[in-house]
């Protein structure tokens, strides 16, 4: 996918998805690597609460959290999960308004929510965290219309769905589509949570978004 001189990647996820923060930091340290600052994401909406039909857990994703802590280091410094968010609704929806104003702009805002979330604790359903966001990036956002939130966030997906995606994060790009590339997720026989890192999958992900 491209918009004018720049490449995008899709890639559907939850705000709230500790894989999908992985995922997009591990992309742009790869970015970075390669110089190739002409290839964006472009982060649309895959609301777990919604699919899951229930608010995600604090204390589930910090179990999560340490899951992943124990394979890849250097990630999610600040958090504990007691202010994880009630909804990720409007953070999505903030995301999905900054990717149509500009591709840039949106991943920017889809990278500093994360951040806020992961490495600094920050409760991103809150409306003056999402406000001084907006603000920060110039995204008309008004904070306050959550059925809009909503329905912004499901559009995308209703889209998501119909495109086949499978789970947080989705990614496609010009040759194909990648499901949480940069880690393999499961469970043992007792149904406890592994991750471990894929660095063959995520080199096959690598080689799709630069070719």
């Amino acid at each position: 996918m491209s918009v004018g001189s720049a490449k995008y990647i899709e890639v559907f996820a939850d705000v709230g998805c500790p894989f999908t923060h992985v995922g997009l930091l591990r992309f742009v340290e790869s970015r970075e690597e390669r110089a190739r600052q002409d290839v964006r994401l472009r982060v649309r909406s895959w609301p777990l609460e919604i699919v899951n039909g229930e608010p995600m857990s604090g204390s589930f994703i910090a179990e999560e959290v340490a899951e992943i802590c124990e394979q890849v280091s250097g990630y999610f410094d600040g958090f504990d999960g007691t202010a994880f968010p009630s909804s990720s609704l409007g953070a999505m929806a903030l995301a999905s308004v900054a990717g149509s104003v500009d591709v840039a702009v949106g991943e920017s805002v889809s990278l500093e929510l994360r951040d806020l979330l992961f490495e600094h604790n920050t409760d991103v359903s809150d409306p003056e965290v999402l406000e001084a966001v907006a603000k920060r990036w110039s995204v008309p956002f008004d904070t306050s219309d959550s059925e809009l939130h909503r329905q912004i966030v499901l559009e995308e997906h209703r889209e998501g769905v119909a495109r086949g995606v499978t789970g947080s994060p989705h990614f496609f790009t010009s040759s194909g589509d990648f499901f949480c590339p940069a880690l393999a997720v499961g469970r043992d026989e007792s149904g406890h949570l592994r991750v471990t890192t894929d660095p063959d999958g995520f080199e096959r992900f690598l080689e799709a978004c630069f070719a």
